[in-house]
């Protein structure tokens, strides 16, 4: 599998910190479940929240690995078209490839924003395509999730974003957060694939051809034995 290393500290910084996130976040997965299954089979009992946050676990997982596999070229891909060229005009099409990526990450930013705004209590932006600005919208920073406790050290934000009030689950913007997050460091990523094909650092933006490598090194083994 083909991939591009970042150069500078920023995508060393981003590209560690994806890697630790994703094995935090499995290991915690790994362990609350186990402790549950343990907990329901042993002792008829179990920790109430744990479904839902092994649930919300494994969207952050999600939306990491979608950034991260931009940076180590897991994504798939049809490439029979720009496969019919070479040279120039093969990297031409690879650019704008990378730039309609760009843009699309632009935009799932600008949703992911949207819906997840109203619950800190902040503002939707405008713009049917890209934002413009911002639109007031209704604050929804009251709502909770369904069993996750809110920790004590957290109750700091009550008179930020529940006017005082005390949130009796963790409030839902809060993981939710997860989303913009992890929009930005696909918008990230992309940027960086679009500079390194534009110079000439890397000339696809999809997985390589693993499984015929795969054939061709059986093949080989097959012949020597």
């Amino acid at each position: 599998m083909s991939t591009y290393e970042p150069k500078g500290a920023l995508g060393r910084f981003v590209h560690e910190f994806e890697e630790t996130a994703i094995a935090i976040i499995l290991g915690l997965m790994t362990i609350l479940t186990f402790i549950n299954v343990v907990l329901r089979y042993g002792f008829n009992t179990g920790i109430i929240w744990g479904l839902e946050a092994v649930t919300f676990l494994f969207a952050w997982l999600v939306l990491f690995g979608v950034s991260y596999a931009v940076k180590v070229t897991a994504h798939l891909g049809v490439d029979a078209v720009i496969n019919l060229f070479s040279g120039g005009a093969r990297k031409v099409l690879t650019v704008i490839a990378a730039a309609i990526c760009v843009i699309y990450a632009m935009m799932l930013l600008k949703g992911a924003w949207d819906y997840w705004a109203p619950f800190a209590g902040m503002d939707v932006t405008s713009g049917r395509w890209f934002p413009t600005g911002f639109t007031p919208t209704r604050d929804q920073a009251w709502y909770e999730t369904i069993d996750m406790p809110m920790p004590e050290w957290l109750r700091f934000i009550e008179p930020i974003m529940n006017e005082g009030e005390e949130y009796e689950k963790l409030p839902r913007f809060i993981p939710y957060a997860m989303l913009p997050f992890g929009m930005a460091l696909l918008l990230f990523r992309f940027i960086q694939v679009f500079i390194a094909v534009v110079k000439g650092q890397k000339d696809s933006l999809i997985v390589s051809h693993e499984v015929e490598e795969q054939i061709e090194d059986v093949k080989h083994m097959n012949a020597g034995n």
